[in-house]
């Protein structure tokens, strides 16, 4: 399309749109006049678009960060169909469509690549980009940057400096979950104004939140008087557990119903298998952990059920934001009980490092000297630590200026020539092809492939480590070889001199304890929701700073004027036939299980990287203990401990 035509013109020729929905044209102005914006729809109120349309009026390629592959595939194949040049890199991509995909990017045809927020930071990928037209940076799932978010994620914090490292002209930042507080966090981040936010309705008239007191094992048999009762049609069912998903499934398709599970736990294949089933109308029903539904676009789903409660409020919005978007009436219904609070406060306590091992990591980390490059993976198992724990303990290294990020890269290329080595190389001037004669007899040659250090050859030849891999990517991109990557490693310079481990370990202590009060604190929000006696449409739209102005008048507060008390089991209180398994998990000695809060996480069912290292996950008393809680386990362990 001609970057002469209207926003309007594109959509109704390119989109096959009539108007705008609320909201957008006010984005799309605003990109088009070159200034950055922060969009806060609804899940389906038409973010894709705001992006989509400016893209093609839009000198140069616009990059969509997204955390999904589900979907990226969907919106590419999307765009695809309508004749536009959009394509996504991700690591289900074959090298050699990954290729083409390159080339288009090369010769500026691409308009629209979708790629995962570690991709931008990628030193072959960063390669590539430098020197091209970035028209716009599109940010999907933006909250993700904001350190109190519900959903932090570190490798958010580095896109903000990484738009102004390949001059980008202009960002949109996307979320349907942000809170007054995280949204100020993005436009900080961004250099967003406050009048570039766009924020509109998340009021949806057409969803009744419903929330049913249940008492734990009556819940399969009022979802099945739910699903056959109620509105029929497309219905997810959201649960906290894999094995949940799994068993609600089984007994739902016993029942007659075309239930399938889906959670993080399947095979890639398996789960595209399910959502397309589900897209295709096979599939009747998705018993399905949090992973499903990011990205779906099927306007007719006519129920979901939580048969947990949610883990956090903005959860609760996104997933009951999947009914109904074709307007018909839909219900959105809690099959609530207090328990479930039990195993999210679980997960929480899980992730939260142990006090030694933190400042293990930090005194390891800051006596590396100036300049040093780790392996989160290895950082991970080292200390026990999960992997997004690690990330994110380097991520307040850098926002407290001690350290800061010199790149990703690869320790390890694999090379094989898809023609000659001579024929390559003859191709080239003759110093250029002195320099990769130089460079590939630095590697170790094996039948196919040539090993290559790009550290080692940068040393061995006097050449920067750019020069080295910016060659291979030219060799790559020309389709003269082909390249495997492996070995990531992340660089650092350390910033502050002589820091004081036990000090900054000590900050950051209190830093995650900080952010498990408040992943605590967002469990009693989801619980005070449940149990409120005031309309639960204004309460949850207040929650995202939206004044409804009245009550919604069909909520289940709304029909019945008063609050619920959520049924709870009685505290069961931890005795002899407890620490009996307590005393015989001691005795095996198992290294991994030293710390209290070691022990204590595998009691409960949740693994660390040290424990599933060691298939401690397989063990007899791996969770013997998951029907209590986290706190009182952990008492129990250091009382052992102590005696």
């Amino acid at each position: 399309m001609s970057p002469e035509a209207s926003p309007l013109d594109c959509l109704n020729q390119t989109f096959g749109l009539a108007a705008f929905r609320p909201g957008q044209q006010e984005v799309i102005d605003c990109l088009l006049g070159g200034r950055s914006a922060l969009a806060i729809f609804p899940t389906g109120g038409g973010k894709s678009l705001c992006y989509q349309l400016p893209a093609l009026l839009l000198e140069g390629v616009t990059l969509v960060i997204s955390p999904l592959i589900a979907l990226m595939k969907d919106q590419v194949d999307r765009l695809q169909q309508q004749g536009i040049a959009a394509a996504r890199l991700d690591s289900s991509i074959p090298p050699s469509e990954a290729q083409g995909i390159y080339r288009q990017l090369a010769e500026g045809s691409l308009k629209l690549l979708y790629i995962a927020p570690e991709r931008l930071a990628n030193e072959r990928f960063l390669n590539r980009l430098r020197g091209r037209s970035i028209a716009l940076l599109a940010i999907d799932e933006a909250h993700c940057i904001s350190e109190w978010g519900h959903n932090f994620r570190p490798e958010y914090l580095k896109l903000a400096g990484l738009a102004k490292e390949l001059g980008v002209r202009r960002v949109l930042a996307l979320t349907a979950t942000a809170t007054p507080s995280v949204a100020a966090d993005i436009r900080r981040a961004f250099d967003i104004v406050e009048h570039d936010q766009i924020q509109t309705s998340f009021h949806r008239p057409n969803l009744e939140l419903r929330v049913s007191p249940c008492e734990p094992g009556k819940r399969r048999a009022l979802l099945l008087r739910r699903l056959r009762e109620g509105i029929a049609g497309p219905t997810i069912v959201y649960v906290t557990l894999q094995r949940t998903a799994e068993e609600v499934a089984g007994f739902l398709s016993a029942e007659g119903f075309a239930a399938r599970p889906y959670h993080a736990g399947l095979k890639d294949e398996d789960r595209a298998a399910v959502q397309d089933a589900f897209m295709g109308g096979e599939v009747q029903v998705v018993v399905a952990t949090i992973a499903f539904g990011m990205g779906i676009d099927k306007a007719d789903i006519r129920a979901i059920y939580h048969y947990n409660l949610p883990k956090t409020l903005e959860n609760y919005m996104q997933e009951i934001g999947r009914a109904g978007r074709d307007g018909g009436a839909s219900r959105c219904e809690m099959l609530a009980c207090v328990d479930d609070l039990r195993v999210l406060a679980n997960f929480t306590y899980g992730d939260t490092p142990t006090d030694e091992a933190l400042e293990g990591l930090v005194a390891h980390l800051l006596s590396q000297g100036e300049r040093f490059d780790v392996s989160y993976h290895e950082l991970s198992g080292r200390f026990d630590i999960r992997p997004l724990v690690v990330s994110t303990v380097f991520t307040y290294l850098q926002l407290d200026g001690i350290l800061r990020s010199t790149g990703p890269f690869y320790g390890s290329y694999k090379v094989q020539f898809n023609r000659s080595e001579q024929e390559v190389c003859a191709g080239f001037d003759p110093q250029r092809c002195e320099f990769l004669r130089a460079l590939f007899a630095t590697a170790k040659r094996g039948r196919i492939w040539l090993q290559l250090d790009p550290a080692e050859a940068a040393a061995a030849l006097g050449e920067s480590r750019a020069r080295i891999t910016a060659a291979i990517g030219y060799l790559e991109e020309r389709g003269d070889i082909q390249v495997q990557v492996t070995g990531l490693r992340q660089g650092y310079r350390l910033l502050e001199a002589d820091p004081e481990p036990r000090e900054i370990a000590l900050r950051m202590q209190q830093t995650f304890a900080g952010r498990e009060e408040k992943d605590i604190e967002r469990l009693r929000n989801v619980l005070a929701l449940a149990e409120q006696s005031g309309c639960l449409t204004r309460r949850l739209l207040d929650y995202f700073g939206e004044d409804l102005g009245k009550d919604c008048g069909h909520c289940t507060s709304c029909h019945t004027g008063e609050g619920r008390r959520l049924p709870r089991s009685a505290a069961k209180e931890l005795g002899p036939a407890e620490a009996e398994i307590l005393s015989r998990v001691l005795a095996e000695d198992h290294p991994c299980l030293v710390h209290p809060r070691q022990l204590a996480r595998f009691l409960c069912g949740i693994t660390s990287p040290a424990a599933s290292r060691a298939r401690l996950s397989r063990h007899a008393d791996f969770g013997a203990l998951g029907e209590f809680s986290f706190k009182k386990v952990l008492a129990l362990v250091k009382g052992e401990g102590q005696g």
